[in-house]
């Protein structure tokens, strides 16, 4: 079945992987694309798949993309919140790939439309969870999971009973810095902490795996994806990232999801579902595999128990960190803080903003504001 797709945040890592596989199919039309401030990029990828609409935040109005869009007849928005803008009419699938808090958005506005979401943004569910997933089950939209952990979960899940899970193990790489002694933590630089042993990812996330930061955020949203309790989910490092994730039954029986480590292969599940096709990734060689797990430390990684307290404590502990991280982790690939002054900085955002209320979708965009000044207060 032929799907219209739009992209939201089209220039990023994942929306320019999810192009490359729509590429390779030509089952399917791009029906929009959507981006930050790329606008290069986002240029040459309207003139290979020829959307129907295109938005983009910030626009420079002398660029040619504008003229083009008038010569080939292309809707273009931009803006602030130009995603937000733009007609859903005739779009049977969105995949949201926009990074960060400004995309929890436009995930709310696709399922109040009732359009399935291939969801790449961790932030969606982290903050608004208690938003989007009951309004999902009443709209009847799909929340098809693109993260590598939480589409192997779903597969494992996948014609399952669910009151027959036990537990979810939730595998992460412990990242860049597993081996690195902790003592020399301080001197950690950007760049060190953006080459990521097994992913190719964008800058944010890359950091945030350096911290296991993105564990903490998707245990978040396995919760609300999954429909489980803190106490049936389980973080393990597995420094090869082949085994995405695996789940136990009460009957004492595990599934695994196992592949390469590489974003198109849940970016292809997401967007073929229920069907699976064929794929370019390599398959694997078990004669030469040793798959290794072990435990997180949890003095490298003081985020992974941080986020149990939080989710614990409830209120709007969560939404803050998730919030205060992004601007966080701005300051350390801008050279304002070092690497070990980050989970200070987070605790104590936390700590300044906390309280017992479960945030609405207006009390998150105020909760953005506010901290952004905070974090920011030039």
């Amino acid at each position: 079945m032929k799907k219209n797709i739009f992209v939201f945040g089209s220039t990023g890592s994942i929306g320019i992987q999810t192009l490359e596989v729509l590429s390779r199919k030509n089952k399917h039309i791009v029906l929009g694309l959507s981006c930050n401030s790329n606008i290069d990029l986002l240029f040459e990828q309207v003139k290979s798949f020829n959307p129907r609409i295109v938005a983009i935040n910030n626009i420079n109005s002398s660029h040619e993309l504008i003229n083009y869009c008038k010569v080939k007849n292309i809707k273009l928005y931009h803006g602030n919140n130009a995603a937000s803008q733009v007609p859903l009419d005739d779009v049977d699938i969105a995949v949201n790939a926009i990074v960060g808090t400004a995309g929890m958005q436009p995930t709310i506005r696709l399922v109040e439309n009732g359009i399935d979401v291939a969801l790449s943004n961790k932030e969606s569910l982290v903050l608004g969870g208690h938003i989007i997933m009951p309004l999902a089950k009443k709209k009847n939209v799909n929340i098809f999971p693109v993260d590598s952990e939480h589409s192997a979960i779903y597969q494992c899940l996948n014609g399952e009973n669910d009151t027959e899970l036990k537990k979810i193990i939730l595998t992460g790489s412990g990242g860049p810095f597993l081996k690195r002694d902790l003592s020399t933590f301080g001197t950690i630089t950007p760049d060190e902490a953006l080459n990521h042993p097994n992913w190719d990812m964008g800058r944010k996330i890359s950091i945030d795996s350096a911290t296991m930061m993105n564990k903490a955020l998707e245990l978040v949203e396995a919760l609300w994806l999954f429909n489980i309790k803190l106490d049936q989910i389980e973080i393990v490092i597995h420094p090869q990232s082949i085994v995405h994730s695996m789940v136990e039954f009460i009957d004492g029986s595990y599934k695994a999801h196992l592949g390469v480590p590489d974003m198109r292969v849940p970016i292809q599940y997401a967007l073929t579902y229920p069907l699976r096709e064929k794929s370019v990734v390599k398959s694997l060689d078990f004669s030469t595999m040793n798959l290794q797990f072990s435990k997180p430390d949890f003095n490298k990684y003081p985020v992974l128990s941080l986020v149990e307290k939080l989710i614990q404590a409830g209120g709007n502990r969560v939404p803050i960190m998730s919030i205060a991280n992004d601007y966080i982790v701005k300051k350390f690939l801008d050279d304002e803080i070092t690497f070990n002054e980050m989970f200070p900085l987070l605790k104590k955002t936390i700590n300044k903003f906390s309280n017992d209320h479960l945030p609405n979708f207006e009390d998150l965009i105020t909760l953005d504001r506010n901290i952004k000044l905070y974090l920011n207060p030039k």
